[in-house]
Order: structure tokens, then sequence, then C-alpha cells
């Protein structure tokens, strides 16, 4: 502990706040071939590996998870989150931050919905984290529109068809 003289001295010093999410803070920048400090919300990337992971101790589970080179030619694991995913090697992916508390060095979540990972199907609640649209499927909810316009003429023709006789 520091007597008041050696604080009048020399005052303390502010420890900066860590960077969580470090692969977000960087771009290269492919002219001068170096990294270059940015700050973003999201990284595309490209899929190396999907894989499954088990978490730590009390939890017991398959997780899956994948290795992705961001654009920033680093490359991180990042989280699949959601049931069923449709990710293979060499998909694009966009990738956010935010860790995976019972997966050792996973920083990373891969938005769903987003470039080549779909949504997850038959998803009720929470389906803006999950890049699901309102509905049950995708296919269905387009359907509907198509129809209406081709009831509409038959509608037509019957009250001509009516007024006639």
């Amino acid at each position: 502990m520091p007597t008041i003289n050696q604080l009048v001295k020399r005052s303390r010093k502010k420890t900066p706040k860590r960077v969580k999410v470090a692969a977000m803070r960087k771009s290269f920048n492919s002219v001068n071939r170096r990294m270059v400090e940015t700050v973003n919300p999201q990284k595309a990337g490209v899929c190396i590996q999907v894989k499954t992971m088990t978490p730590k101790k009390p939890n017991s589970a398959l997780r899956k998870i994948a290795r992705v080179r961001l654009s920033n030619r680093q490359e991180v694991t990042a989280y699949i989150m959601g049931e069923g995913h449709n990710l293979a090697e060499h998909s694009l992916v966009l990738v956010r931050g935010g860790r995976v508390k019972d997966l050792p060095g996973v920083k990373y979540h891969i938005v769903r919905g987003k470039l080549d990972c779909a949504g997850v199907e038959n998803r009720k609640t929470s389906r803006s984290k999950y890049g699901t649209r309102r509905g049950s499927t995708g296919g269905a909810a387009a359907a509907a529109p198509e129809s209406a316009p081709e009831s509409a003429p038959e509608s037509a023709s019957a009250t001509t068809n009516e007024s006639a006789k």
C-alpha cells in the first residue's frame, strides 16, 4: 500500500481494458501487406473445418464448432448455435463475438441465416438470434401470395357468369 507522498509523486495507473475478441479488432491491408487496427462488429470468413467438441466438466454434450479463416487471415474457433446446421468445409460464414462459457477457447459465434449458413428450421421463439423467418417454413410463406392472384380471376369470372344470367 503506497503512502500519500508516494501517490502525490506518482499517481495510480489505470489498467487498460483487455480486448476479449481480438480478431474483430484487426483488418488486413493487402496493399501494404500488414494488419491495421480497426473495430468491426462482425467479420466474414471461410470454414476450414467443422467438428464437434465436448464441454467442460459439469456439462456433457456434443457442441458443434467450426474453425474459420477470417477475411483478415486470422483463424478462430466459432460456435454454431441452434439445432442442426448445413455448414461444411469451404462454407462462407459471418462471425460475431461472444464466448461460449463451457467450451474453452471458443470466443466467437457464427451468425445464423447469413451467407452460406441457413437459419434454424422450425424455430418459434428467439427467431432473430437463429436467422429464422416468421411462419413455420420459408417455402410455405412464399407460396401463399402466389395462390391468391390465381383465385381472384376465378371469383371475377364467377360474378360475370352470374350477371349474364
